[in-house]
Protein backbone atom coordinates (compact mmCIF):
# COMPACT_ATOMS: atom_id res chain seq x y z
CA UNK A 1 0.00 0.00 0.00
CA UNK A 2 1.41 3.51 -0.68
CA UNK A 3 -0.58 5.18 2.31
CA UNK A 4 -0.13 5.01 6.07
CA UNK A 5 -3.09 5.94 8.91
CA UNK A 6 -0.10 8.35 10.10
CA UNK A 7 -3.56 10.29 8.32
CA UNK A 8 -9.83 23.75 1.93
CA UNK A 9 -10.90 25.87 0.27
CA UNK A 10 -11.97 27.83 3.32
CA UNK A 11 -9.60 29.06 5.59
CA UNK A 12 -11.30 28.34 8.88
CA UNK A 13 -8.57 28.86 11.53
CA UNK A 14 -8.82 28.33 15.10
CA UNK A 15 -6.38 28.22 18.25
CA UNK A 16 -4.77 24.83 18.57
CA UNK A 17 -4.32 23.51 22.36
CA UNK A 18 -2.72 27.21 22.57
CA UNK A 19 0.10 25.88 20.06
CA UNK A 20 2.02 29.00 18.24
CA UNK A 21 1.50 27.67 14.67
CA UNK A 22 -2.24 27.98 15.23
CA UNK A 23 -2.43 31.42 16.60
CA UNK A 24 -4.13 32.88 13.40
CA UNK A 25 -7.34 34.97 12.98
CA UNK A 26 -10.82 33.26 11.92
CA UNK A 27 -13.84 31.39 13.49
CA UNK A 28 -13.93 27.79 14.91
CA UNK A 29 -13.14 25.44 12.66
CA UNK A 30 -16.57 23.47 13.45
CA UNK A 31 -19.72 24.02 14.84
CA UNK A 32 -20.44 21.97 18.10
CA UNK A 33 -23.43 19.74 16.95
CA UNK A 34 -21.28 18.66 13.85
CA UNK A 35 -24.20 19.79 11.72
CA UNK A 36 -21.79 21.17 8.28
CA UNK A 37 -21.41 17.53 6.62
CA UNK A 38 -22.55 17.78 2.91
CA UNK A 39 -25.53 16.89 1.49
CA UNK A 40 -26.95 13.37 0.86
CA UNK A 41 -30.38 12.00 -0.34
CA UNK A 42 -30.29 8.23 0.67
CA UNK A 43 -34.43 7.74 0.42
CA UNK A 44 -35.04 3.94 2.00
CA UNK A 45 -37.92 1.64 3.42
CA UNK A 46 -36.76 3.00 7.09
CA UNK A 47 -39.46 5.22 9.44
CA UNK A 48 -39.31 9.03 9.08
CA UNK A 49 -38.05 8.86 12.23
CA UNK A 50 -34.75 7.37 11.68
CA UNK A 51 -34.29 8.93 7.86
CA UNK A 52 -32.25 12.02 9.70
CA UNK A 53 -30.01 10.06 11.71
CA UNK A 54 -29.40 7.58 8.76
CA UNK A 55 -28.79 10.63 6.28
CA UNK A 56 -26.36 12.20 8.94
CA UNK A 57 -24.62 9.02 9.42
CA UNK A 58 -24.23 8.56 5.82
CA UNK A 59 -22.40 11.96 5.56
CA UNK A 60 -19.89 11.24 8.37
CA UNK A 61 -18.97 7.78 6.59
CA UNK A 62 -18.35 9.41 3.04
CA UNK A 63 -15.75 11.97 5.38
CA UNK A 64 -14.18 8.95 6.96
CA UNK A 65 -15.85 10.01 10.40
CA UNK A 66 -16.12 6.50 11.57
CA UNK A 67 -16.94 6.59 15.07
CA UNK A 68 -19.43 8.97 14.84
CA UNK A 69 -20.80 7.24 11.98
CA UNK A 70 -21.18 4.27 13.99
CA UNK A 71 -22.79 6.47 16.54
CA UNK A 72 -25.05 8.07 14.60
CA UNK A 73 -26.56 4.77 12.60
CA UNK A 74 -27.26 3.41 16.26
CA UNK A 75 -29.54 6.11 17.02
CA UNK A 76 -30.77 5.50 13.77
CA UNK A 77 -31.67 2.07 14.70
CA UNK A 78 -33.07 3.30 18.41
CA UNK A 79 -35.41 5.51 16.29
CA UNK A 80 -36.58 1.96 13.86
CA UNK A 81 -35.29 -1.07 15.16
CA UNK A 82 -36.58 -2.70 11.97
CA UNK A 83 -34.41 -0.06 9.54
CA UNK A 84 -31.80 -2.93 7.67
CA UNK A 85 -29.56 0.50 6.32
CA UNK A 86 -28.89 1.71 10.01
CA UNK A 87 -27.24 -1.88 10.49
CA UNK A 88 -25.77 -1.72 7.22
CA UNK A 89 -24.45 1.60 8.52
CA UNK A 90 -22.88 0.48 11.49
CA UNK A 91 -21.35 -2.27 9.66
CA UNK A 92 -19.67 -0.13 6.93
CA UNK A 93 -18.35 1.40 9.73
CA UNK A 94 -15.77 -1.12 10.61
CA UNK A 95 -14.68 -0.98 7.50
CA UNK A 96 -11.89 1.25 6.92
CA UNK A 97 -11.37 1.12 3.27
CA UNK A 98 -8.34 3.51 2.68
CA UNK A 99 -6.88 3.50 6.21
CA UNK A 100 -6.50 0.14 8.08
CA UNK A 101 -7.31 -3.76 7.37
CA UNK A 102 -10.68 -5.51 9.08
CA UNK A 103 -9.22 -7.10 12.17
CA UNK A 104 -11.17 -10.41 13.24
CA UNK A 105 -13.24 -8.65 15.78
CA UNK A 106 -14.32 -5.91 13.45
CA UNK A 107 -15.07 -8.38 10.85
CA UNK A 108 -17.48 -10.49 13.40
CA UNK A 109 -19.66 -7.68 14.71
CA UNK A 110 -19.47 -6.20 10.74
CA UNK A 111 -20.79 -9.61 10.00
CA UNK A 112 -23.39 -9.69 13.26
CA UNK A 113 -24.97 -6.47 12.07
CA UNK A 114 -25.20 -7.50 8.55
CA UNK A 115 -27.34 -10.47 9.53
CA UNK A 116 -28.97 -8.41 11.56
CA UNK A 117 -30.27 -6.20 8.34
CA UNK A 118 -31.23 -8.78 6.44
CA UNK A 119 -34.06 -10.07 8.81
CA UNK A 120 -35.24 -6.75 7.26
CA UNK A 121 -35.52 -7.53 3.84
CA UNK A 122 -36.65 -6.66 1.06
CA UNK A 123 -35.75 -3.04 1.03
CA UNK A 124 -35.48 -1.12 -2.05
CA UNK A 125 -33.60 -2.73 -4.38
CA UNK A 126 -30.58 -0.18 -3.93
CA UNK A 127 -30.76 -1.33 -0.17
CA UNK A 128 -30.25 -4.88 -0.93
CA UNK A 129 -27.78 -4.19 -2.98
CA UNK A 130 -25.40 -2.26 -0.86
CA UNK A 131 -26.53 -5.01 1.89
CA UNK A 132 -25.64 -7.83 -0.33
CA UNK A 133 -21.91 -5.60 -1.20
CA UNK A 134 -21.20 -5.42 2.66
CA UNK A 135 -22.52 -9.13 3.34
CA UNK A 136 -19.21 -10.03 0.01
CA UNK A 137 -16.88 -8.36 2.87
CA UNK A 138 -17.77 -9.19 5.79
CA UNK A 139 -18.83 -13.12 5.26
CA UNK A 140 -17.50 -15.87 7.29
CA UNK A 141 -14.80 -17.24 5.75
CA UNK A 142 -11.18 -18.30 6.91
CA UNK A 143 -9.90 -18.82 3.41
CA UNK A 144 -11.03 -14.70 2.46
CA UNK A 145 -7.87 -12.43 2.76
CA UNK A 146 -8.30 -8.57 3.24
CA UNK A 147 -7.43 -7.54 -0.81
CA UNK A 148 -10.04 -11.02 -1.91
CA UNK A 149 -12.68 -9.34 0.38
CA UNK A 150 -11.97 -5.81 -0.92
CA UNK A 151 -12.43 -7.79 -4.53
CA UNK A 152 -15.58 -9.31 -4.17
CA UNK A 153 -17.20 -6.14 -2.18
CA UNK A 154 -16.13 -3.69 -5.42
CA UNK A 155 -17.33 -7.03 -7.83
CA UNK A 156 -20.96 -6.70 -5.95
CA UNK A 157 -20.88 -3.01 -6.36
CA UNK A 158 -19.88 -2.96 -10.07
CA UNK A 159 -23.28 -5.14 -10.73
CA UNK A 160 -25.30 -3.01 -8.82
CA UNK A 161 -23.87 0.38 -10.37
CA UNK A 162 -24.33 -0.97 -13.92
CA UNK A 163 -28.13 -1.53 -13.25
CA UNK A 164 -28.21 2.21 -11.73
CA UNK A 165 -25.41 4.38 -13.43
CA UNK A 166 -27.01 7.65 -12.45
CA UNK A 167 -27.09 6.92 -8.28
CA UNK A 168 -24.65 8.88 -6.89
CA UNK A 169 -24.62 6.80 -3.74
CA UNK A 170 -24.01 3.40 -5.81
CA UNK A 171 -21.47 5.43 -7.70
CA UNK A 172 -19.40 7.00 -5.09
CA UNK A 173 -19.12 3.62 -3.01
CA UNK A 174 -18.44 1.80 -6.02
CA UNK A 175 -15.50 4.60 -7.28
CA UNK A 176 -14.08 3.98 -3.95
CA UNK A 177 -14.03 0.57 -3.35
CA UNK A 178 -11.39 1.10 -6.83
CA UNK A 179 -9.38 3.28 -4.86
CA UNK A 180 -9.32 1.08 -2.23
CA UNK A 181 -8.06 -1.87 -4.43
CA UNK A 182 -5.57 1.00 -5.73
CA UNK A 183 -4.46 1.57 -2.92
CA UNK A 184 -3.29 -2.67 -2.34
CA UNK A 185 -1.46 -2.38 -5.96
CA UNK A 186 -4.45 -4.27 -7.76
CA UNK A 187 -4.34 -1.95 -11.16
CA UNK A 188 -3.54 1.13 -9.20
CA UNK A 189 -3.60 3.71 -11.76
CA UNK A 190 -6.15 2.20 -13.70
CA UNK A 191 -8.09 1.72 -10.93
CA UNK A 192 -7.70 5.42 -10.45
CA UNK A 193 -8.76 6.56 -13.73
CA UNK A 194 -11.49 4.04 -13.76
CA UNK A 195 -12.71 5.89 -10.03
CA UNK A 196 -11.99 9.36 -11.87
CA UNK A 197 -14.50 8.74 -15.03
CA UNK A 198 -16.96 7.66 -12.55
CA UNK A 199 -16.64 10.76 -10.09
CA UNK A 200 -16.15 13.63 -12.02
CA UNK A 201 -19.70 13.33 -13.77
CA UNK A 202 -21.28 13.12 -10.94
CA UNK A 203 -19.36 15.83 -9.20
CA UNK A 204 -21.24 18.12 -11.99
CA UNK A 205 -24.28 16.73 -11.16
CA UNK A 206 -23.67 16.55 -7.17
CA UNK A 207 -21.28 19.52 -5.92
CA UNK A 208 -22.42 19.17 -2.24
CA UNK A 209 -22.04 15.50 -2.08
CA UNK A 210 -19.36 14.72 0.31
CA UNK A 211 -18.48 11.31 -0.84
CA UNK A 212 -17.97 12.43 -4.16
CA UNK A 213 -15.89 15.17 -3.56
CA UNK A 214 -13.70 13.09 -0.96
CA UNK A 215 -13.33 10.19 -3.18
CA UNK A 216 -12.25 12.37 -6.15
CA UNK A 217 -9.64 13.47 -4.58
CA UNK A 218 -8.46 10.31 -3.24
CA UNK A 219 -8.83 8.74 -6.61
CA UNK A 220 -6.71 11.20 -8.04
CA UNK A 221 -3.94 11.61 -5.13
CA UNK A 222 -0.25 10.57 -7.54
CA UNK A 223 1.26 13.64 -9.45
CA UNK A 224 -0.09 12.15 -12.98
CA UNK A 225 -3.70 12.55 -11.59
CA UNK A 226 -3.26 15.67 -9.77
CA UNK A 227 -5.37 18.18 -11.65
CA UNK A 228 -8.20 16.14 -11.95
CA UNK A 229 -8.73 16.39 -7.92
CA UNK A 230 -8.30 20.36 -7.44
CA UNK A 231 -11.58 21.20 -8.31
CA UNK A 232 -12.81 18.77 -5.56
CA UNK A 233 -10.08 19.94 -3.17
CA UNK A 234 -11.61 23.47 -3.44
CA UNK A 235 -14.77 22.22 -2.82
CA UNK A 236 -14.42 19.79 -0.13
CA UNK A 237 -13.74 21.67 2.62
CA UNK A 238 -16.81 24.26 1.91
CA UNK A 239 -19.64 20.94 2.02
CA UNK A 240 -18.31 19.63 5.25
CA UNK A 241 -16.39 22.23 7.59
CA UNK A 242 -17.97 20.12 10.59
CA UNK A 243 -15.84 17.41 9.36
CA UNK A 244 -11.85 17.49 10.14
CA UNK A 245 -11.09 15.07 7.22
CA UNK A 246 -13.04 17.30 4.95
CA UNK A 247 -10.55 20.12 6.16
CA UNK A 248 -7.94 18.39 5.59
CA UNK A 249 -8.22 16.06 2.54
CA UNK A 250 -7.89 18.90 -0.10
CA UNK A 251 -4.08 19.08 0.86
CA UNK A 252 -3.69 16.06 -0.65
CA UNK A 253 -3.99 17.41 -3.59
CA UNK A 254 -2.53 20.99 -2.58
CA UNK A 255 1.03 19.42 -1.67
CA UNK A 256 0.84 17.52 -5.21
CA UNK A 257 0.64 20.61 -6.89
CA UNK A 258 2.90 22.81 -4.64
CA UNK A 259 -0.11 25.07 -3.08
CA UNK A 260 2.01 25.13 0.39
CA UNK A 261 -0.29 28.03 1.70
CA UNK A 262 -3.83 26.68 0.76
CA UNK A 263 -2.64 23.29 2.10
CA UNK A 264 -1.28 25.34 5.64
CA UNK A 265 -4.63 26.80 6.02
CA UNK A 266 -6.17 23.41 5.33
CA UNK A 267 -4.16 21.54 7.96
CA UNK A 268 -4.80 24.32 10.78
CA UNK A 269 -8.28 23.94 10.44
CA UNK A 270 -8.13 20.31 10.56
CA UNK A 271 -6.02 20.21 13.39
CA UNK A 272 -8.57 22.75 15.00
CA UNK A 273 -11.47 20.31 14.23
CA UNK A 274 -9.79 16.77 14.99
CA UNK A 275 -8.76 18.20 18.87
CA UNK A 276 -12.12 19.54 18.98
CA UNK A 277 -13.85 16.31 18.65
CA UNK A 278 -11.18 14.07 20.22
CA UNK A 279 -11.63 16.29 23.42
CA UNK A 280 -15.35 15.43 23.07
CA UNK A 281 -14.46 11.65 22.28
CA UNK A 282 -15.77 11.43 19.19
CA UNK A 283 -12.67 11.29 17.26
CA UNK A 284 -9.27 9.56 17.59
CA UNK A 285 -6.09 11.38 17.71
CA UNK A 286 -4.63 10.24 14.27
CA UNK A 287 -7.21 13.55 12.76
CA UNK A 288 -4.68 15.55 14.83
CA UNK A 289 -1.36 14.04 13.53
CA UNK A 290 -2.08 13.34 10.10
CA UNK A 291 -2.71 17.32 9.97
CA UNK A 292 0.18 18.24 11.18
CA UNK A 293 2.40 15.78 9.36
CA UNK A 294 1.01 18.37 5.92
CA UNK A 295 1.48 21.12 8.50
CA UNK A 296 5.12 20.51 9.11
CA UNK A 297 6.47 19.83 5.90
CA UNK A 298 3.78 22.45 3.67
CA UNK A 299 6.06 25.35 5.78
CA UNK A 300 9.33 23.45 5.05
CA UNK A 301 8.50 23.54 1.41
CA UNK A 302 6.98 27.29 1.65
CA UNK A 303 10.57 28.00 3.66
CA UNK A 304 8.86 28.57 7.24
CA UNK A 305 11.54 26.20 9.72
CA UNK A 306 10.66 28.11 12.90
CA UNK A 307 6.91 27.62 12.00
CA UNK A 308 7.57 23.78 10.97
CA UNK A 309 9.46 23.32 14.35
CA UNK A 310 6.43 24.12 16.17
CA UNK A 311 4.55 21.94 15.02
CA UNK A 312 6.55 19.08 16.10
CA UNK A 313 6.61 20.97 19.80
CA UNK A 314 2.86 20.97 19.32
CA UNK A 315 2.73 17.04 19.77
CA UNK A 316 3.11 17.21 23.62
CA UNK A 317 -0.50 18.79 23.38
CA UNK A 318 -2.47 16.23 20.48
CA UNK A 319 -5.31 15.25 22.37
CA UNK A 320 -5.83 11.58 22.91
CA UNK A 321 -2.94 10.27 21.81
CA UNK A 322 -0.95 7.63 23.77
CA UNK A 323 3.01 8.69 25.11
CA UNK A 324 4.23 5.89 22.75
CA UNK A 325 2.36 7.27 19.38
CA UNK A 326 3.65 10.54 20.31
CA UNK A 327 7.13 9.46 20.77
CA UNK A 328 6.92 7.77 17.73
CA UNK A 329 5.29 10.36 15.32
CA UNK A 330 7.46 13.26 17.14
CA UNK A 331 10.57 11.39 16.03
CA UNK A 332 9.26 11.10 12.39
CA UNK A 333 8.42 14.62 12.16
CA UNK A 334 12.04 15.13 13.76
CA UNK A 335 13.65 12.43 10.81
CA UNK A 336 11.64 14.26 7.75
CA UNK A 337 12.77 17.64 9.06
CA UNK A 338 15.91 17.00 9.96
CA UNK A 339 16.92 15.39 6.27
CA UNK A 340 15.13 18.10 4.80
CA UNK A 341 17.18 20.91 6.31
CA UNK A 342 20.00 18.93 5.31
CA UNK A 343 21.15 18.88 8.90
CA UNK A 344 23.19 16.05 8.51
CA UNK A 345 24.67 16.24 12.33
CA UNK A 346 20.97 16.67 13.43
CA UNK A 347 19.61 13.39 11.41
CA UNK A 348 22.71 11.24 12.61
CA UNK A 349 22.04 12.17 16.18
CA UNK A 350 18.60 10.64 16.45
CA UNK A 351 17.74 8.33 18.42
CA UNK A 352 15.12 5.59 18.80
CA UNK A 353 12.05 6.37 20.02
CA UNK A 354 10.58 3.45 22.41
CA UNK A 355 8.02 1.73 20.58
CA UNK A 356 8.25 -1.39 18.71
CA UNK A 357 11.31 -2.28 16.45
CA UNK A 358 9.31 -1.99 12.97
CA UNK A 359 8.21 1.83 14.72
CA UNK A 360 11.85 2.68 14.75
CA UNK A 361 12.50 2.91 10.75
CA UNK A 362 11.73 7.02 10.45
CA UNK A 363 15.03 7.11 13.36
CA UNK A 364 17.20 5.11 11.66
CA UNK A 365 16.50 5.83 8.05
CA UNK A 366 17.48 9.60 9.52
CA UNK A 367 20.26 8.58 11.19
CA UNK A 368 21.75 6.38 8.23
CA UNK A 369 21.66 9.27 5.92
CA UNK A 370 23.00 11.51 8.06
CA UNK A 371 25.89 9.56 9.06
CA UNK A 372 26.67 9.06 5.97
CA UNK A 373 26.65 11.95 4.61
CA UNK A 374 28.78 13.20 7.42
CA UNK A 375 31.46 11.38 6.32
CA UNK A 376 30.75 9.27 9.66
CA UNK A 377 31.27 5.69 7.99
CA UNK A 378 30.67 3.77 10.89
CA UNK A 379 27.46 4.70 12.07
CA UNK A 380 26.11 4.82 9.20
CA UNK A 381 26.90 0.86 8.79
CA UNK A 382 25.58 0.45 11.93
CA UNK A 383 22.86 2.42 11.55
CA UNK A 384 22.15 1.00 7.88
CA UNK A 385 22.08 -2.68 9.77
CA UNK A 386 19.44 -1.25 12.36
CA UNK A 387 17.75 -0.14 9.55
CA UNK A 388 17.49 -3.08 7.87
CA UNK A 389 16.19 -5.16 11.20
CA UNK A 390 13.31 -2.04 11.00
CA UNK A 391 12.22 -2.61 7.39
CA UNK A 392 12.36 -7.03 7.84
CA UNK A 393 10.22 -6.55 10.87
CA UNK A 394 7.80 -3.76 9.18
CA UNK A 395 7.42 -5.90 6.56
CA UNK A 396 6.57 -9.50 8.22
CA UNK A 397 4.48 -7.02 10.64
CA UNK A 398 2.64 -6.04 7.72
CA UNK A 399 2.46 -9.48 5.99
CA UNK A 400 0.61 -10.81 9.33
CA UNK A 401 -1.92 -8.24 9.19
CA UNK A 402 -2.48 -9.08 5.74
CA UNK A 403 -1.49 -6.76 3.34
CA UNK A 404 0.43 -7.11 0.17
CA UNK A 405 4.23 -6.58 0.37
CA UNK A 406 6.12 -6.20 -2.45
CA UNK A 407 9.71 -8.49 -2.75
CA UNK A 408 11.42 -5.20 -4.14
CA UNK A 409 13.89 -3.93 -1.80
CA UNK A 410 12.25 -1.18 0.19
CA UNK A 411 12.53 2.81 -0.74
CA UNK A 412 14.14 3.78 2.78
CA UNK A 413 16.48 0.94 3.00
CA UNK A 414 17.66 1.57 -0.81
CA UNK A 415 18.17 5.32 0.05
CA UNK A 416 20.37 4.29 3.25
CA UNK A 417 22.41 1.98 1.36
CA UNK A 418 22.50 4.13 -1.43
CA UNK A 419 24.09 7.04 0.35
CA UNK A 420 26.08 4.53 2.50
CA UNK A 421 27.95 3.54 -0.96
CA UNK A 422 28.29 7.26 -1.81
CA UNK A 423 30.22 8.02 1.43
CA UNK A 424 32.23 4.61 1.07
CA UNK A 425 33.30 5.99 -2.76
CA UNK A 426 31.49 3.81 -4.60
CA UNK A 427 29.59 6.21 -6.60
CA UNK A 428 28.59 4.48 -9.57
CA UNK A 429 26.76 1.82 -7.57
CA UNK A 430 25.62 4.27 -5.25
CA UNK A 431 23.92 5.95 -8.33
CA UNK A 432 22.88 2.62 -9.43
CA UNK A 433 20.98 1.82 -6.28
CA UNK A 434 19.75 5.13 -5.71
CA UNK A 435 18.11 5.36 -9.16
CA UNK A 436 16.45 1.95 -8.63
CA UNK A 437 15.17 3.12 -5.52
CA UNK A 438 13.30 6.20 -7.25
CA UNK A 439 12.12 3.97 -10.41
CA UNK A 440 10.94 1.94 -7.53
CA UNK A 441 9.27 4.47 -5.82
CA UNK A 442 7.72 5.98 -8.56
CA UNK A 443 5.88 3.46 -10.20
CA UNK A 444 4.13 2.88 -6.69
CA UNK A 445 3.10 6.75 -6.70
CA UNK A 446 5.28 7.75 -3.94
CA UNK A 447 4.14 9.33 -0.90
CA UNK A 448 3.42 13.00 -1.24
CA UNK A 449 4.81 14.68 1.86
CA UNK A 450 8.08 12.94 1.79
CA UNK A 451 11.63 13.59 -0.08
CA UNK A 452 11.99 12.12 -3.19
CA UNK A 453 13.92 9.52 -3.72
CA UNK A 454 14.55 10.86 -7.20
CA UNK A 455 15.68 14.43 -5.56
CA UNK A 456 18.02 12.08 -3.52
CA UNK A 457 19.60 11.01 -6.64
CA UNK A 458 19.78 14.76 -7.90
CA UNK A 459 21.66 15.99 -4.46
CA UNK A 460 24.02 12.40 -5.30
CA UNK A 461 25.21 13.85 -8.94
CA UNK A 462 25.72 17.02 -7.68
CA UNK A 463 27.83 15.92 -4.81
CA UNK A 464 29.75 13.44 -7.64
CA UNK A 465 30.60 17.11 -9.73
CA UNK A 466 27.83 15.93 -12.10
CA UNK A 467 25.91 19.07 -12.65
CA UNK A 468 24.06 19.35 -16.14
CA UNK A 469 22.79 15.56 -15.09
CA UNK A 470 21.75 16.30 -11.81
CA UNK A 471 19.68 19.48 -13.30
CA UNK A 472 17.82 16.80 -15.75
CA UNK A 473 17.05 14.65 -12.18
CA UNK A 474 15.93 18.09 -10.79
CA UNK A 475 13.71 18.64 -13.56
CA UNK A 476 12.19 15.73 -13.19
CA UNK A 477 11.01 15.88 -9.26
CA UNK A 478 10.05 19.33 -9.72
CA UNK A 479 7.23 18.09 -12.53
CA UNK A 480 6.22 15.33 -10.25
CA UNK A 481 6.65 17.57 -6.49
CA UNK A 482 6.25 21.36 -8.23
CA UNK A 483 7.62 24.12 -6.18
CA UNK A 484 9.78 21.68 -3.80
CA UNK A 485 11.97 24.07 -1.84
CA UNK A 486 15.17 21.55 -2.23
CA UNK A 487 13.82 20.46 -5.71
CA UNK A 488 14.36 24.31 -7.05
CA UNK A 489 17.09 24.93 -4.57
CA UNK A 490 19.08 22.66 -5.83
CA UNK A 491 17.72 22.91 -9.70
CA UNK A 492 19.20 26.58 -9.36
CA UNK A 493 22.31 25.18 -7.85
CA UNK A 494 23.00 22.67 -10.74
CA UNK A 495 22.06 25.25 -13.59
CA UNK A 496 24.30 27.44 -12.06
CA UNK A 497 27.50 24.98 -12.11
CA UNK A 498 26.32 23.83 -15.41
CA UNK A 499 26.54 27.61 -16.97
CA UNK A 500 23.00 28.34 -17.76
CA UNK A 501 22.92 31.72 -15.68
CA UNK A 502 19.32 32.53 -17.09
CA UNK A 503 17.82 29.14 -15.88
CA UNK A 504 19.46 29.42 -12.31
CA UNK A 505 18.05 32.64 -12.32
CA UNK A 506 14.15 31.35 -13.00
CA UNK A 507 15.06 28.95 -10.08
CA UNK A 508 15.90 31.51 -7.85
CA UNK A 509 12.91 33.00 -8.67
CA UNK A 510 10.36 30.78 -8.13
CA UNK A 511 12.23 29.74 -5.34
CA UNK A 512 11.63 33.45 -3.17
CA UNK A 513 8.18 33.78 -4.56
CA UNK A 514 6.81 30.84 -3.07
CA UNK A 515 8.03 31.81 0.34
CA UNK A 516 6.38 34.16 2.86
CA UNK A 517 7.97 37.54 3.87
CA UNK A 518 8.25 36.16 7.48
CA UNK A 519 10.44 32.99 5.94
CA UNK A 520 13.40 32.24 7.12
CA UNK A 521 15.17 28.92 5.62
CA UNK A 522 19.25 29.93 5.68
CA UNK A 523 18.99 28.81 1.86
CA UNK A 524 16.75 31.64 1.10
CA UNK A 525 19.92 35.03 1.36
CA UNK A 526 21.59 32.83 -1.39
CA UNK A 527 18.57 32.93 -3.47
CA UNK A 528 18.24 36.61 -2.74
CA UNK A 529 21.63 37.54 -3.52
CA UNK A 530 21.44 35.86 -6.67
CA UNK A 531 18.09 37.59 -7.75
CA UNK A 532 19.93 41.10 -6.94
CA UNK A 533 22.50 40.08 -9.49
CA UNK A 534 19.99 40.53 -12.23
Amino acid sequence: MRTRRVIGMAVLGAAVGGSAFANRTGQEAARADGGHLGKVDFKTSCSAKAQPALEKGLALLHSFQYQQAEQTFSEAASGDAKCAMAYWGKAMSRYEQLWDLTDKKNLKQGRQEIEQAKRFYPGTAKEQGLLTAAAAYFQKSSKMTYKRRSKAYSGALEKLHAQMPDDVEVGSFYALSLVALAEQEEDGLENQKRAIAILQPLFEKYPDHPGVAHYLIHAADRPELAPQGLAAARRYAAIAPDSPHALHMPSHIFVLLGLWQDSIDSNIAAAASAARLATEHQAESHYQTHAMHFLNYSYLQSGQEAKSREVIGHMDHVVGAEDASKAEFRTYLEAQTALELHRWKQAAALEDPPVRVDQKDAARWARSIGAARSGEVPEAEAAVKALSESVAARQDRARKEGYNVTTEKATDLGEAEAWLAFAKGNTEDALKEMRRAAEHQEKNGGESVSIPAREMLADMLMEAKKPQEALEEYRVVLKNAPNRFDGLLGAARAAQASGDASGAQSFYGKLTELCPAGADRPELPEAKTAMARK
